[in-house]
């Protein structure tokens, strides 16, 4: 075995591979590549084939849009009913203890959070394409929600009893509930329509602009949001609730001004609660693999919570705050109010797009955990129909759960089955058995959102991690935590991105630029800097910057190029026509013949810089009657090569950009070559008419190595062999301008043994 490993080491140590070509210029590629002939359709015929339907098409437009036909039928019973079965149930389990809790995080009714856990989790096992995820009610939208509905509906809006004292306990709270349920319910409904237009347009691609690091920061600031806000519930204190910028020192604050007030029973109550769920999730971790399902606490939580508070009668013994009516069966459908759309309209915008990244990201792990494909744009839709059609019962905007997803894949669910089991769980508890968690403190469930926030805090790791990694992602991680901490989620969300955008310009306009050289006998070429073995060919400089070249970076890209490459024709051409004056000067005050001897034998005597640092130090370096004494200043580099090979677009102002270093380089005799130049940039090249009768595309080479072989045979240094440079082997190189039957005479210099 060792014998075996040891010879395919070997042969792969001397495997090497030999090609036998023209150095190809972009002229004489194109002239040996025939085309394939295309023949442009006319808008008329555009839209006459996308009108066109055969059944076919039909079929696959109608499984495309509700998967469901398409999985259904083909649903193995035996195989998948058993797990999708418990996973449902695991699933409900949790739905609907976080259903009543993230209710209070909307600012609504708890009753309303059973409504968003049963008609948009439902309504997902038709439209939806991805099998593991949760949909429902999450913490980060909720609390958006609630936002918004406090700062449309505050308190200070709801007239005030008669004969109060008490303004906080004097409210009419079933009026301020009633309107900021329409806000809510308004709020789903614009929020939907959205999802449902990006959808339908294709723009599921809208994801990728919240970045992963953008999107883990504004998760953290949600979660400070979602903590701060139960803090009240969790002390049995009445404080007003605050939206908008300052938000969480404004909660804070009010929080701190009546600490004095809080209700002990509440507080055990709560602290209880925590302690259980904590202790539960611990051994759901450790014990994973040995428990079937995980052991569901937040259910027995608030089994014993209400069991507690009805047999102690928390609410009238101790003033402890509980959920109240929830009253029984399905409320009738009705019209969302379309008067609140103006003010809500930007809200809805952000919530759409938040929950569908949300959705998405999760619907992806589990899609390439199990091997599936999920549709981003059909993600989309089928979010945009569960708030759209779920807002007409009350509804308010929901996405996937973390949580409750990873419970239903880790408890065997296979399909959306598990997911309306859920639904039905939910609708059971609506229907027959709701008004048993009546007596509920709310302690208990400020107690189940504290908790299910562990994940989100575990988050203020990632600014370690970025550290070490990227420095750039830590910054927007950051921008994206301050900016929704203080500002609140809406303006924090949009700042977030604002910067994320300026981040891509920023790499943009600094991209990293190198000088490369050849690994010695291959076409290979690298880092001069960073390789020892790497070396340049003399009197070629091979200059690379890793982005497209446009107008943001064009400036940048010049006088780096004159940097790295230490030659700037226009301090050259300052130089020589200043050193061509003096010399005039000379001329005239003394004897012609003398004047002339005393320049040569200054110049055969002078050391001159290597490494391409000719017109540097003769500009910079030298002092001013250094430069006038010194007679036509010539770069030490006859070739510079352009390595196009990171670009991916040029614009008109890059075009020009390009179009005048070759011209200003020419001036002092040095040939501009571009090499890996790609086919797009190419044609957007030719689009803005960059090639004409002093640029043509035999200025344009297929790899550097052509290039490079090119610059040594139009300067004359290979003759006849050129195999005496480093890395290049061969006896004759192939002029493009060479006739075919001179080509096939020669053997190709650019033939390459690695």
């Amino acid at each position: 075995m060792e014998h075996l490993q040891e010879h395919e080491a070997s042969l792969e140590q001397t495997q090497r591979y030999c090609v036998q070509r023209p150095i190809y210029n972009e002229e004489l590629l194109q002239g040996q590549l025939h085309r394939r002939e295309r023949t442009p359709q006319t808008l008329r015929q555009k839209i006459a084939h996308s009108c066109r339907c055969s059944s076919k098409k039909a079929k696959s437009h109608l499984y495309s849009c509700i998967p469901i036909l398409k999985w259904l039928p083909r649903y193995p019973v035996k195989e998948y009913l058993l797990g999708d079965i418990i996973s449902g149930i695991s699933t409900g389990v949790m739905q609907l203890p976080q259903g009543l809790a993230y209710a209070l995080l909307a600012a609504v009714p708890p009753v309303f959070g059973l409504y968003s856990s049963f008609y948009p989790v439902f309504l997902y096992t038709f439209f939806g394409t991805s099998k593991h995820i949760s949909i429902g009610t999450f913490a980060v939208i909720s609390m958006m929600v609630g936002g918004v509905a406090v700062r449309e509906v505050p308190d200070e809006m709801i007239p005030v009893g008669y004969n109060s004292t008490n303004v906080t306990d004097s409210l009419d709270f079933d009026a301020r509930d009633t309107k900021r349920v329409q806000v809510a319910v308004t709020l789903a409904f614009l929020s939907g329509i959205i999802q449902l237009c990006l959808g339908l347009l294709r723009f599921g691609f809208v994801a990728i602009y919240l970045t992963e690091p953008l999107v883990r920061g504004f998760t953290t600031a949600a979660a400070v949001h979602v903590f701060t806000s139960q803090l009240k519930y969790l002390l049995g204190i009445k404080t007003s609730r605050y939206s908008g910028p300052l938000s969480v020192v404004y909660s804070i604050a009010a929080v701190l001004s009546k600490i004095t007030t809080t209700n002990i029973a509440a507080l055990i109550v709560g602290l209880t609660c925590i302690v259980l769920l904590l202790i539960g999730k611990e051994i759901n971790l450790r014990f994973k693999k040995k428990l079937p399902v995980p052991i569901p606490m937040e259910i027995i939580v608030v089994i014993i919570g209400t069991g507690v508070s009805a047999g102690m009668n928390l609410s009238e013994s101790y003033r402890v705050d509980v959920v109240g009516n929830i009253p029984q069966g399905l409320r009738a459908p009705a019209v969302p109010d379309i008067q609140l759309i103006p003010a809500i309209f930007v809200d809805a915008i952000a919530i759409a797009i938040v929950g569908f990244s949300m959705a998405v990201s999760m619907a992806k792990i589990f899609a390439l955990k199990h091997g599936y494909a999920i549709d981003g744009n059909q993600e989309l839709i089928a979010l945009g129909i569960c708030n759209f059609v779920g807002s007409f019962f009350q509804s308010f905007s929901i996405t996937c759960s973390m949580s409750r997803s990873l419970v239903q894949e880790s408890t065997g669910g296979k399909t959306q089955i598990a997911g309306a089991l859920s639904s039905i769980m939910v609708l059971l508890v609506i229907v027959a058995i709701g008004y048993l968690f009546e007596p509920l403190p709310q302690t208990v469930l400020a107690a189940i959102v504290m908790v299910n926030l562990k994940g989100m805090f575990k988050q203020f790791g990632d600014i370690a991690h970025f550290w070490r990694t990227s420095k750039i992602e830590l910054a927007i991680w950051v921008v994206a935590f301050v900016a929704s901490l203080f500002l609140g989620l809406d303006y924090g969300l949009l700042t977030a991105v604002a910067f994320a955008m300026i981040t891509v310009i920023y790499r943009t306009q600094s991209p990293q630029y190198r000088i490369l050289g050849q690994i010695p006998d291959t076409d290979i070429y690298c880092d001069v800097e960073e390789y020892e073995e790497v070396k340049e060919y003399p009197g070629i400089k091979i200059f690379q910057a890793n982005a497209s070249l446009y107008f943001a970076n064009s400036e940048s890209y010049t006088s780096a190029l004159k940097k790295k490459t230490g030659v700037d024709p226009c301090a050259v051409l300052a130089a020589r026509r200043k050193a061509q004056k003096r010399h005039g000067r000379e001329i005239k005050k003394a004897n012609a013949n003398d004047v002339e001897a005393s320049v040569k034998h200054e110049i055969a005597n002078d050391e001159l810089p290597v490494n391409g640092r000719f017109a540097e130090a003769s500009v910079q370096d030298m002092s001013p009657d250094e430069q006038e004494r010194f007679v036509e200043p010539k770069p030490n580099i006859h070739s510079l090569i352009l390595d196009f090979t990171p670009v991916n677009f040029v614009d008109s102002v890059g075009a020009k950009t390009l179009k005048s270093i070759i011209k200003e380089y020419k001036e002092v005799g040095v040939r501009v070559c571009i090499a890996s130049c790609s086919a797009p940039v190419m044609n957007e090249l030719t689009r803005l008419s960059f090639f004409d009768n002093t640029v043509t595309r035999e200025w344009l080479f297929h790899s550097i190595h052509d290039a490079v072989l090119a610059s040594l045979v139009q300067l004359g240094l290979a003759s006849g062999k050129v195999s005496q440079e480093p890395g290049v082997v061969g006896e004759d190189v192939l002029f493009p301008q060479d006739s075919p039957a001179t080509r096939d005479r020669k053997l190709s210099a650019s033939e390459i043994t690695a």
